[in-house]
């Protein structure tokens, strides 16, 4: 198997080149994920072999990005994403790469042990239960405890969520089912709003959607309060109408008991485990994932030049096209999840 953290950027890599497709693995999730991703993304095993192959040989040729991850899972998570359409999983990658380094703050230096975000974790601010819904989704779960502004910084808030996300994208059966998340927003007030300035809160909402292969499948809020439905407006005048569309506001436990399985659930909201017991086992997963987020720095984009922000659809019709020739001929029909 490709090493854990393969990167390209040295003349040795590049003889080897030819040898990638050999070391490419069969698909090792379970038979019933590979029966969702072969519906829901069109995903078997020869389209996905004949993809991570000609993306790998891209980023080998692409001047414009420097020591790039070539892991199989790494580069599945934007293939996924974007439902096999190779021209738009390396627009994906360009633009997550321009995202690291543009608010490199958040993105950069990812460790789990850091005091503040340690603290913020075992507060119960953000963590992910143990348990999938229904839909086999894992559950990201925040409650705001325990984020004193006078205590943590926008920093901390944006390292703690990158932190969550990327740990849930080294599991491949994550990016197939995608995720569902669970807000309880009592205890925000309208002073968090000041954590980020306006232009770089718009920026992070609407780059990170377009950026992070995430597929968010489903969100679920509590409690909004009043005086910050004006911000939860703003938030999804910012995200495509497809993420929109998946928000759903509750005003009790009980109506959101109706969408979303109490089982997912800390015990505080009606589950059966308690939420320090949930909280103790997603840091140990973060643990395990800690050395596979801090190698993330060590990726560079040297030029955004090849980043599309604009395009005609004569444009996007003659990229797909020219994408798909590289996959060996095999068109498919584009879906926009």
């Amino acid at each position: 198997m490709s090493p854990t953290n393969a990167s390209v950027g040295d003349d040795d890599q590049k003889k080897h080149t030819d040898d990638w497709w050999e070391c490419l693995e069969p698909c090792a999730l379970p038979k019933h994920i590979q029966e969702v991703a072969l519906i829901q993304l069109r995903e078997n095993e020869s389209a996905r072999n004949q993809a991570i192959s000609a993306f790998r040989q891209w980023i080998l040729k692409n001047a414009d990005i420097q020591n790039v991850n070539t892991d199989e899972n790494f580069l599945l998570r934007f293939l996924r994403t974007k439902k096999f359409s190779l021209p738009m999983a390396q627009q994906m990658l360009l633009k997550y790469l321009n995202l690291r380094q543009r608010f490199s703050m958040y993105f950069m230096g990812l460790d789990c042990l850091i005091p503040s975000i340690n603290e913020l974790i075992d507060s119960g601010y953000l963590f992910v239960s143990p348990f999938r819904d229904n839909h086999g989704r894992r559950v990201i779960i925040g409650t705001a405890r325990g984020f004193d502004l006078r205590k943590y910084s926008n920093k901390d808030l944006g390292v703690v969520h990158i932190l969550t996300y990327e740990t849930l994208l080294n599991d491949e059966v994550n990016q197939v089912m995608g995720f569902t998340h669970f807000g309880d927003l009592y205890s925000i007030t309208p002073a968090y709003i000041t954590l980020f300035a306006p232009n770089e809160f718009a920026t992070l909402i609407k780059w990170g959607e377009q950026s992070i292969p995430m597929r968010h499948k489903a969100i679920h809020l509590l409690n909004v309060p009043s005086p910050i439905k004006f911000a939860y407006d703003y938030f999804q005048s910012r995200i495509s109408p497809k993420l929109s569309a998946r928000m759903k506001m509750y005003n009790s436990l009980s109506e959101l008991h109706e969408t979303l399985d109490k089982k997912v659930l800390p015990k505080e909201y009606g589950g059966e485990m308690p939420m320090a017991e949930m909280i103790s086992l997603w840091k140990k997963e973060l643990l395990a994932n800690r050395e596979k987020l801090i190698a993330l720095d060590n990726m560079r984009l040297l030029s955004d030049k090849s980043i599309i922000t604009r395009k005609s659809k004569a444009d996007i019709n003659h990229n797909l096209i020219a994408g798909f020739n590289q996959l060996n001929g095999s068109f498919r029909k584009l879906e926009v999840d």
